[in-house]
């Protein structure tokens, strides 16, 4: 008898590992691009939580930083309803899913490639149309609002900064609106002055604020999370 064929190891995507990428990245060409697109396209191929996400199959770094602050707060539940704002390219559902969420619903300019069971919106999140579209969705109040949310940046620093405050508020706003008593609300922000005033509401509608900084956050940057716990009702 022939022994049958020895099956051959089957690489990761694109290189990747769950424990994250080994040997650095160098790119040998910069086919027309700027040095800043260069720099990030090898920061992002060397990025241990970039080859993860390529590994696990999930659509962006940005799921760990979710993953994280689920471990740490328990906010993802079967059962839950959750609103994902601002959710391209679904690295954030993703995770939900895996943790036994059924009922959500998402929304977000750019296209989203199907997640099923979730429900995906593709608008502007500011329309006044899109947050009862999203309700109905779902079928009802939510347990979780998650943002992910961040505008396109201009490069000066005041002017990103209040635009992603503006973000924070708007979903902030739509949070208090809708989430059932005892909901709960997670939201991307940046350190700055205006955040401490957003803190302070949130302080207002909630029984626990933190500030959490994942560790899929890069240390240089200065993005940061609101987690609020305990939703007091409208």
């Amino acid at each position: 008898m022939t022994e049958p064929p020895r099956k051959r190891m089957v690489r990761p995507p694109t290189g990747g590992t769950e424990a994250g990428r080994g040997r650095p990245v160098r790119l040998k060409t910069a086919k027309q691009r700027t040095a800043s697109q260069q720099a990030w396209l090898e920061r992002q191929l060397n990025d241990p939580f970039a080859a993860r996400a390529r590994a696990h199959g999930y659509r962006s770094r940005a799921a760990y930083k979710l993953a994280e602050i689920d471990d740490r707060f328990r906010l993802l539940k079967p059962g839950a309803r959750v609103i994902d704002l601002g959710m391209a390219p679904g690295g954030w559902t993703q995770v939900a899913l895996e943790r036994g969420v059924t009922d959500i619903a998402g929304v977000d300019l750019l296209p989203v490639g199907p997640l099923p069971p979730a429900q995906i919106l593709q608008m502007d999140f500011t329309d006044p149309a899109a947050g009862p579209a999203l309700i109905a969705r779902l079928g009802g109040p939510p347990d979780l609002v998650l943002s992910d949310m961040a505008p396109n940046t201009v490069g000066h620093r005041a002017t990103d900064h209040l635009r992603i405050v503006g973000l924070v508020e708007a979903a902030l706003e739509f949070a208090v609106q809708v989430l059932k008593p005892g909901g709960a609300f997670v939201a991307k922000a940046f350190q700055g002055g205006e955040t401490a005033e957003v803190v302070t509401a949130l302080k207002r509608g909630f029984r626990e604020v933190r500030n959490v900084k994942p560790k899929a956050s890069r240390a240089e940057s200065s993005e940061l999370y609101l987690v609020a716990t305990g939703f007091k009702g409208r």
